[in-house]
This record gives structure tokens, sequence and C-alpha cells, in this order.
């Protein structure tokens, strides 16, 4: 069972991440304590446990064993969930191909990552199947579950999610055209252009020469990121169209797009909505105010502005997936075959 494997390799590299003393990052500037490890160890191994009784011919469980089980495993994800947050980050720095810094956090992010995305299958799974539903489709079957699923026609998101999709993801428009402005050799909040692209001097040749033509490869991401937005709402996204050649009319694997809009989404939207609450607080006063960058020359005002920016723009690009990947999920949604005979 993945949930179950997953989660153990978790645990033993958690723990011997612990016990030997290695540098995890969960930000640019900290590391995980070790003691935070080993409860992380704790978690999976309890989920993991969880996930086991959860599986299908276990017999029926007891209302205090599924109240157990359950709470396990939803307890867990966001607790394991949590590690996978910087992954967004990782992807931009990747893509730009300055390289990672920490194979230790990279490493991390990925487990978190796999270890919520098996739980969660689980936890699905199992809360179908006490549900008297097929643990598979999620439909009730009067004879069983079938032999093969059937995948329903290619639609487009209802016009509610495509607005509420669009709306957010205009968080974006005052970063992206800041970093525009910093990349073209313009001035904002206190930085020039020069003290910008000199910041991002010992990038790597691509994303060196994506600035020379005026795009910030922060900015390039956000795009590939509205790009999969827009795939999720519309039936391009369920079969290939005719510019992806061989691919052309064949079925888009469910999980294709899914998998890395579940992935970056929840680690955006909780970024973005840590940002856009600590801007105002530290407006105020009420919590310390970032340190503003003296090498770019931002100014303390520019620099919250900056941060409100950032919140912006990944909060909503986070919320905006979130919405477009539950209408995908839910359009998308294979049953299997035999019901439709059966109706």
């Amino acid at each position: 069972m993945f949930a179950v494997g997953a989660a153990g390799v978790y645990a033993v590299v958690e723990a011997v991440w612990a016990a030997t003393g290695t540098t995890v990052p969960w930000t640019a500037h900290k590391a995980y304590h070790p003691l935070a490890q080993v409860a992380l160890a704790v978690v999976a191994v309890a989920a993991g446990g969880a996930a086991w009784v959860s599986r299908e011919g276990r017999g029926s469980p007891t209302p205090v064993r599924r109240r157990a089980v359950v709470g396990v495993l939803w307890g867990a994800v966001p607790l394991v969930g949590f590690g996978a947050a910087p992954l967004p980050g990782y992807f931009v720095v990747l893509a730009s191909g300055d390289g990672v810094e920490s194979a230790t956090g990279l490493a991390h992010v990925l487990f978190s990552a796999l270890v919520t995305t098996g739980v969660l299958r689980a936890a699905v799974a199992y809360r179908r199947r006490t549900a008297g539903v097929c643990a598979r489709c999620g439909s009730v079957h009067a004879g069983g579950v079938g032999t093969g699923l059937v995948h329903p026609a290619p639609s487009r998101a209802s016009r509610r999610t495509r607005r509420a999709a669009y709306l957010l993801v205009c968080g974006l428009l005052p970063w992206g055209v800041v970093k525009t402005v910093w990349t073209l050799g313009g001035d904002a909040f206190g930085v020039t252009g020069e003290r910008w692209k000199a910041s991002n001097s010992g990038g790597s040749g691509a994303s060196r020469a994506l600035a020379e033509v005026g795009i910030d490869t922060t900015v390039l991401a956000a795009g590939l990121g509205f790009f999969l937005l827009v795939g999720l709402m519309y039936p391009w996204g369920q079969v290939f169209p005719r510019w992806t050649l061989v691919l052309a009319g064949r079925r888009v694997p469910r999980l294709l797009p899914l998998v890395p809009a579940w992935g970056t989404a929840f680690g955006l939207a909780l970024y973005g909505t840590l940002l856009l609450a600590y801007a105002p607080l530290a407006a105020l006063g009420v919590l310390p105010a970032p340190e503003p960058d003296h090498d770019l020359g931002a100014t303390a005002s520019g620099t919250l502005w900056l941060v409100a920016f950032g919140g912006s723009a990944f909060g909503g690009l986070g919320f905006a997936l979130l919405v477009a990947a539950r209408s995908y999920a839910a359009r998308t949604r294979p049953v299997c075959g035999f019901d439709r005979e059966d109706d």
C-alpha cells in the first residue's frame, strides 16, 4: 500500500536525520529541530498504521476504531503537508537552473508531498468504504465493484468557477509588474533595475538570458502556473489538443495536472495567506517589521509593500489552483463501468 510504504520510509529518514544531526532547512535561515523531526517520524508511523488498518477487507470497523482511524489520517495531513509548503519555491529554483542549496531540504519537501498524497488517498478511500460507497469511484453499486472505469466526456468548468479562479489569479499582477519593471531596468520601491540585476548576477545562464529580454524567472514560473490553471478549467486539459502532435486526441491522465496543482496550491495558498496577514500587522507595529534589503536599496515601507504583493501573488495563484483543481477533480471523476449499464 502506497501510504504505508511512503509513511514508513519518511519516518525512517526523519529519525535518521534527527539521530545524526543532519541539517534540514524549513526556511532560508532556519532548520528543523531534531525533536521536531522525531515528532514528524512519530506522526508518520501513526499515519502509516492507520492507513494499514483502513485497508479493505479488515472487517467492519467499530465506531471507536472508525473515529480513531479517521482522526489520525486527517490529522496527519496538515502536520506532514506543512513540510511540502516550500515545493513551489524549489520548483522555481529548479526551473531557473540555479541549482538547489540544500539536497536534504528538497528531499524533505518531496517526501512530505508523497506521504501527504498517500495519506489523503487512504483517508478518502476509507471514508468511502465506511459510507457504503465504492472506494474506487465513490458511487453506490448494487453489485459490488465494477471491472473497469468509465471516464466522463471533456467539459468546461462552470462559469462561477472560472470567474472565481480568474479573479483570484489577478493577485499576481502587482507582483509581476514590479518584477518586470526591475528586469527591464526601471525603479520601484527604492530598488533600481541595476541593483536588481546585480543581485541576480550569480544565477544560471538561462536566468540571466531571460533577464536580458525582460523576463524574470519567477514571473515565468507564475506563467506556467497560469497555464496549468487554464488547463484545469477547459476541455483541452482532459484531452490533448492538436498542438501536442503525437498525443493529440488522447485522454490526459487524470493525475497529470492534479498532482502538480494540489502539490503547489496548498503551499502557495498557505504561504500567501501568512504574508498577507503579516504585512498589515507589521505596518501597525504589532509584529516586527522586516529588515529592508540594503544591498538592493529597498525602503522600509517598500519592503512591506513587496511582502504584501508577494502574499497577493502566492495566495491568489494558490487559491485559484485549489478552486480549479476541485472543479477538475469533480468533472473528471470516473465511475465503474457497469454503473452506466445498470442505469
